[in-house]
């Protein structure tokens, strides 16, 4: 039997055998389902097979009757009808939305924010409180606030960039409006200024807006701070790597009713996560090579060439790592060696894997998006191993 589906129909062909008279009394009952993949509707039809393929009267004397094909045609109709305009446009605009966002930088940012409050909550198990709860939630706000600000307005001053490079991004593909982008990224901008400055003080909201002004000169002209490549590492790396993890950290004690102190812990997560910012930055204009030499943006890709770039994100990386393994065996009292060493082991092994499927398949877009989305991949492994170092 084949079947062959399509959005408004289905056919079912089979070869059926020639049936002999009790075969009527025998009903075989089928459930065929179709499903459309553009609208969320399924459809179930029964057909009682026995009677479909046998005729109504047969002999003995014909008990071989050549194989006859019978076609089935069932079609519905699949389509707008029954939906409801205004839940597509909320489901519409919900996922460009989340696209607008850029996910696997929110997960950046909420896995360096969990990682670093339950460090400072782990070493300070006694002060630990519960209305202190609701002061976490609002800075994890503020802190996707900012980030939704940051990627935001890149996303507006990169359009013609993202036509070529990211053509699946909400406004290069006619999804999300110039009009709704700029509200959304002023409303993230002024809702984390206000959540920040009503509960974290005064030096927490000067950290916030220097993050704030840090992302604006990296994308908005005459500063547009990213045709500058080392200029535009540096801001992400101080962004991502100095500025998330020392502002949640110090948030973190002065909310516990502690004054801040560097911790070596504190100290490494800052150094290692800082270093993964800086390969990430450098990394990042990998898969955009192409765009970027049409549009005359400077990167280190265009001006290095994208496998020198490799080379050079995965050799620092691999140095974060020796640094991480002779930081467990130097102080033993200070980091647990038997997750540290076997930990940074398996992500130097993982990074020269992809490193190695990089250079077999020839550095194709492909093989560069997934090396890149490795190295997201290791950044978060850092974040998730961190409080329990």
């Amino acid at each position: 039997m084949e079947i062959s589906l399509s959005t408004s129909s289905f056919r079912i062909s089979a070869l059926s055998p020639r049936c002999d008279r009790s075969s009527r009394s025998k009903r075989t009952l089928t459930n065929l389902t179709c499903i459309s993949s553009d609208m969320p509707l399924t459809c179930f039809k029964k057909f009682h097979l026995a009677e479909l393929y046998c005729p109504r009267s047969r002999t003995r004397t014909h008990s071989k009757w050549p194989e006859k094909r019978i076609s089935i045609w069932a079609c519905t109709q699949i389509g707008a009808a029954g939906s409801d305009p205004i839940l597509n446009k909320v489901s519409n605009f919900k996922d460009a939305l989340w696209r607008f966002l850029r996910p696997h930088t929110i997960r950046g940012t909420m896995l360096g924010s969990f990682s670093l409050v339950a460090r400072a909550l782990i070493e300070n198990t006694n002060l630990i409180k519960w209305s202190l709860l609701f002061k976490a939630f609002s800075g994890l706000l503020a802190l996707m606030c900012g980030n939704g600000y940051i990627v935001g307005i890149n996303q507006i001053y990169d359009i013609g960039i993202d036509k070529i490079n990211k053509p699946f991004l909400p406004i290069a593909a006619g999804d999300l409006s110039v009009q709704s982008a700029w509200f959304l990224v002023l409303l993230f901008a002024v809702t984390g200024l206000l959540i920040v400055g009503m509960n974290f003080g005064p030096f927490i909201t000067a950290l916030y807006c220097l993050g704030l002004f840090l992302g604006t000169i990296y994308s908005v002209p005459p500063f547009r701070m990213k045709r500058f490549p080392v200029v535009a590492f540096l801001i992400i790396a101080t962004v991502r790597g100095f500025l998330l993890n020392f502002g949640v950290y110090y948030a973190t004690r002065a909310a516990l009713g502690l004054t801040f102190e560097w911790s070596l812990h504190v100290v490494f997560i800052t150094t290692s996560v800082t270093l993964y910012a800086l390969v990430i930055a450098i990394t990042k204009d990998l898969p955009d090579v192409e765009g970027d030499r049409k549009f005359q943006i400077s990167t280190l890709a265009t001006e290095l060439g994208v496998r020198n770039i490799a080379f050079l994100g995965s050799g620092i990386l691999l140095l974060n790592y020796i640094g991480a393994i002779l930081a467990a065996v130097l102080m033993p009292q200070v980091f647990r060696r038997s997750l540290m060493i076997p930990a940074h082991a398996i992500l130097a092994l993982s990074l020269i894997f992809q490193s190695w499927l990089l250079e077999k398949a020839n550095y194709t877009q492909e093989a560069i998006k997934e090396f890149y989305r490795c190295i997201w991949n290791l950044f978060y492994a850092e974040y998730i191993m961190f409080p329990f170092i």
